[in-house]
């Protein structure tokens, strides 16, 4: 009975190591996304991973033909829509759009955004499906897609140089 057990759990860690080994670059890759972190210094992606990596591990048994791929990234945008829920407050998940700059390429989205943004654009994943994930409208979803597109393709202007004048001398 043990020899079976401990034989079923080596089988299980080697097929989690394999599927990890697959994946976690796109799914850390799509975290950082997420939390607008540099690729670099992305602590909080790493650990957004690292809660939904782990999920999807006790889970593993009962995946049954389900995509571990689909299912942890199922987790990381849970959890990522969790934290930003409790952060900003709110379902607008809003942030001030003056907020300094962290270096992510999507932190002039509020999370909302990013979120929608990253499991459309990055993710692939259908208008319909995002929408039952997030709780939203599938026009909601489509609006908030097209706005995040439309803020990354045009960018806000910078506030113009003051002009300093110079007394004649």
């Amino acid at each position: 009975m043990r020899e079976r057990q401990a034989s079923h759990s080596a089988r299980r860690a080697r097929e989690f190591e394999a599927f990890v080994a697959g994946a976690a670059g796109r799914l850390l890759h799509a975290a950082t996304l997420l939390t607008a972190e540099p690729p670099d210094d992305n602590p909080r992606a790493r650990r957004l991973l690292t809660m939904a990596l782990a999920h999807t591990y006790a889970s593993w048994d009962r995946l049954r033909g389900e995509d571990p791929y689909d299912r942890t990234r199922q987790h990381l945008a849970v959890r990522f829509a969790r934290g930003a829920w409790h952060q900003y407050g709110g379902l607008g998940w809003a942030h001030p759009r003056g907020r300094p700059k962290s270096g992510g390429v999507l932190d002039r989205l509020t999370p909302q955004e990013r979120l929608i943004l990253v499991l459309r654009m990055y993710e692939g994943v259908a208008e319909e499906q995002a929408a039952a994930l997030l709780g939203l409208p599938a026009e909601r979803v489509r609006a908030i897609c097209a706005r995040a597109t439309a803020t990354l393709l045009h960018p806000p202007r910078e506030p113009a140089p003051a002009i300093v004048k110079v007394a004649p001398s």
